[in-house]
């Protein structure tokens, strides 16, 4: 059996600390329309995934973040998955909703949360799209979320923030909002993070809630040993890091140069090959 992987608490409730990533299970590259199109007919039915979450399975890796509740295939994976390995997959799930501040826009955000808690989430993480239309940089608040937390919490599940800007975390711990987590860009590229990386490493170190960060790799941008060094040396013990792969090669390989980082050694992995590899790269 695999050695499990470490795990935190997050809200009460035991996460590994990794998490398992859907973009590249459901044809989000951020590389270009024919990778995506590439991952999605890779990815038709629920079976086709199953591969990747049973070897996540394998380490205790049992936790999948994505937009899970509005994603058919993506439920249909997930339960396909617990069906046939016998073992239950926490859902992190990230719903858009309509935050209009009408009558008819909040009875579209109580049905977005009503099928998320029917899909079985025990997380309902409300979209960056979502999130920050509420952002208020004058007054140093997130405007009338309150109100949509309530409502997670009213279905039974943890609420939280998934933030691409990073002020979401600041005004939340700032403004004392009912979230248990964050969900936060952090790489070593930068790639997609809307200030520098160092002042994002200082919000995730000051937050007083675990943060789940999002496109270690900065979407194959750099390499996961790179990537993945760089994070597991920054994050606190309480964080966590989303790792999206298409194969159980690259969740196996992921794994191991993560348990690598987390107690300072080499990775026990294969080189990666070439054509005419030099004898050094072989050593």
């Amino acid at each position: 059996m695999s050695q499990e992987f470490p795990r935190t608490i997050v809200g009460g409730t035991s996460l590994p600390r990794i998490l398992i990533g859907t973009n590249w299970l459901l044809g989000w590259s951020h590389t270009g329309a024919a990778a995506d199109k590439g991952i999605r007919q890779k990815f038709q039915n629920p079976s086709d995934f199953y591969p990747v979450f049973e070897a996540y399975l394998e380490y205790g890796i049992n936790a999948v973040m994505g937009p899970i509740s509005s994603t058919p295939l993506a439920l249909e994976a997930v339960r396909y998955a617990e069906d046939k390995s016998g073992k239950e997959i926490i859902i992190i799930d990230t719903p858009g909703m309509n935050v209009d501040d009408s009558k008819e826009a909040r009875a579209e955000a109580r049905a977005t949360v009503k099928k998320s808690a029917a899909a079985g989430s025990a997380f309902c993480l409300i979209h960056h799209g979502s999130a920050e239309q509420l952002v208020n940089k004058n007054k140093q608040t997130i405007e009338r979320l309150p109100y949509y937390l309530s409502m997670i919490r009213d279905k039974g599940m943890l609420p939280g923030l998934s933030a691409h800007m990073p002020e979401l975390v600041l005004y939340s711990d700032q403004n004392s909002y009912d979230v248990e987590t964050y969900i936060q860009i952090f790489n070593c590229m930068g790639f997609l993070m809307q200030i520098e990386v160092e002042g994002v490493a200082r919000i995730i170190a000051n937050a007083k809630k675990p943060v789940m960060t999002i496109k270690p790799f900065a979407a194959g941008r750099c390499t996961p040993f790179v990537g993945l060094n760089f994070s597991w040396n920054v994050l606190r013990p309480q964080d966590m890091i989303t790792i999206g792969a298409q194969s159980p090669e690259e969740v196996h390989e992921d794994v191991e140069m993560s348990f690598a980082a987390l107690e300072r050694r080499m990775p026990r992995v294969e080189g990666r090959s070439s054509p005419i590899k030099q004898r050094v790269l072989e050593a």
